[in-house]
């Protein structure tokens, strides 16, 4: 089974590691489960999770407000990144966005009433000894443009808009971007499939914080946006619960779990590396490797 999901990786043209176990973590299929990778979004999944119980433990008020200034958001392609105005949210309220769209805003703005440092501290209480945050997600994303010589993400949108012309210099920002240290999981975020396995298992036993702070996640990743990537795998009445991430066209990730309605439930982390394949291929090869490998783990309890 290793071998097929291996071809199915190398077909989209992508490198990939997967880890889907059962829900109780007795039946699993692997690929480089336990090597460090960039996690992109689907480290927000965390930062839900710290957020919710410090809520529920009323360590953070939820209904706290926060302002989310319009003058210099946090770049990304959604949401309050592209608001023109001002706007006033609970701090309850910024964890829907963060995980139904992904907005880096929103995650920004949890990330610094928590504290980098208390997040890593309970993924690591909770075991997750190979997942770091390194920085805030303006810091990250801004890093992949310093390291491309320029001030930050925008300012190489703006020069790759620049030298649309210059193949010489968009082969060298391509080259920059690649060799970024936000692209490297031993330099920035990390984290590995099986990590992201264990973290949702504890989500959906109610193991990882209150359990209304794991019901919450558990109801709000249910309303992910996204269903190109593992949703795809699966048709209903079968349910995937789950969040994508992606980052300079180079990482995309998806983190779920999936339930049939006879009962059985199993846990997917699927991550993928690629410098010029697909989009839509390499997104369709998460639900599909996810797909045959549930399928695998499905046989066998038969």
């Amino acid at each position: 089974m290793t071998e097929d999901v291996q071809t199915l990786f190398e077909r989209a043209g992508c490198s990939g590691q997967l880890c889907v176990q059962s829900l109780d973590g007795t039946r699993e299929i692997t690929v480089g489960a336990d090597r460090p990778a960039v996690p992109a979004s689907v480290i927000k999944v965390l930062i839900a999770l710290v957020a919710e119980a410090r809520f529920e433990d009323r360590t953070i008020d939820p209904t706290e407000r926060t302002l989310l200034s319009a003058a210099d958001p946090v770049p990304g392609p959604v949401g309050f990144s592209l608001y023109q105005d001002d706007i006033e949210v609970s701090l309850r309220d910024l964890v829907v966005p963060m995980l139904t769209i992904s907005d880096n805003v929103a995650t920004d703005a949890l990330l610094h009433r928590l504290g980098t440092d208390a997040v890593n501290a309970y993924g690591e209480q909770l075991g997750l000894t190979n997942t770091i945050i390194t920085s805030d997600i303006r810091t990250l994303i801004d890093s992949i443009g310093q390291d491309a010589g320029f001030a930050g993400w925008n300012a190489m949108v703006n020069g790759i808009a620049a030298a649309q012309d210059d193949k010489a210099e968009i082969d060298r920002i391509d080259a920059c971007v690649f060799a970024s240290g936000a692209l490297d999981p031993a330099r920035g975020h990390r984290t590995t499939a099986r990590d992201m396995t264990a973290l949702l298992r504890l989500i959906w036993t109610g193991e990882a914080g209150p359990p209304k702070a794991c019901a919450r996640l558990r109801q709000v990743m249910g309303l992910q946006l996204t269903k190109n990537r593992l949703a795809s795998g699966f048709r209903p009445p079968v349910r995937v619960a789950a969040k994508s991430g992606g980052l300079a066209g180079f990482v995309r990730n998806e983190v779920g779990v999936i339930e049939y309605p006879d009962g059985d439930v199993y846990i997917a982390a699927v991550f993928t590396q690629s410098k010029d394949g697909d989009n839509s291929t390499i997104n369709a090869v998460i639900g599909q490797a996810a797909a045959a490998a549930v399928a695998q783990l499905r046989s066998r309890a038969s």
